[in-house]
């Protein structure tokens, strides 16, 4: 009853640390369904102990984890409980800033011509998508997805010719659709604007509002006749 009641110890003592790791994951409060109990050659079966005071015990792997009873006993039935499997519950591991979540002996990828064009939503390995995905993470959720790298890579832009139909006497509104609100110091390096391929300046020749680039009309420096043509590029 000892050897029992120091296993049965020692189970528990590895499953709390798998807890610390992910204390968000697990099922805190309510019940968990027992599994059918563990049998020679069996997975996910819950292992019956008996503690020193005679109460009956089970001890199962859910959310992610398995567990495997050997084909046949070694002085002794062994069930083991290892990483892998299934998950049941909303999994999260919490990093902060004393403790940091990493893999180490990752593979470099050096050929980027293997990079995936036929992965599929939520397959598993082995199945019909080749090459390789990028992870990336979802910041409303925090769950961890696949892009395509022709996804990641991939440029949208927006870009309009504009044919001045009058000599101007005021500033020159431009419809942009799709432009958003620029900064100077940020996203206005994608904005590029032309006055009959010269390339105008952010906040000095033009402005920028949703929507609409604003020529910033000057008699002397500045004219606009008709028929120049503003040629405006933004790289999203």
């Amino acid at each position: 009853m000892k050897t029992i009641t120091n296993k049965l110890k020692l189970a528990l003592a590895v499953i709390g640390l798998l807890a610390i790791g992910t204390a968000n994951a697990q099922t805190t409060t309510g019940d968990i369904t027992q599994q059918a109990n563990a049998t020679l050659n069996s997975s996910n079966t819950a292992v019956k102990l008996v503690d020193n005071k005679g109460t009956i015990k089970y001890l199962q792997a859910v959310n992610g984890l398995t567990s495997f009873t050997n084909t046949t006993p070694a002085g002794g039935v062994i069930t083991t409980w290892q990483l892998g499997g299934v998950l049941t519950d909303n999994t999260y591991i919490t990093a902060d800033a004393a403790k940091e979540f990493a893999l180490d002996g990752l593979q470099l990828v050096t050929d980027a011509s293997t990079a995936s064009t036929n992965s599929v939503d939520r397959e598993a390995h082995g199945g019909a998508g080749t090459g390789f995905t990028v992870l990336i993470r979802d910041e409303a959720s925090g769950a961890v997805q696949k892009m395509q790298l022709s996804d990641l890579l991939k440029v949208d832009g927006i870009r309009v010719d504009y044919t001045q139909g009058a000599n101007a006497a005021a500033d020159v509104d431009i419809t942009v659709t799709g432009l958003p609100t620029l900064t100077a110091l940020t996203t206005a390096a994608k904005l590029f604007v032309y006055r009959n391929g010269v390339k105008l300046r952010f906040g000095t020749d033009f402005a920028v509002t949703a929507d609409t680039v604003t020529i910033t009309y000057s008699a002397t420096d500045l004219p606009m006749y008709a028929g120049d043509v503003v040629e405006i590029q933004y790289i999203k």
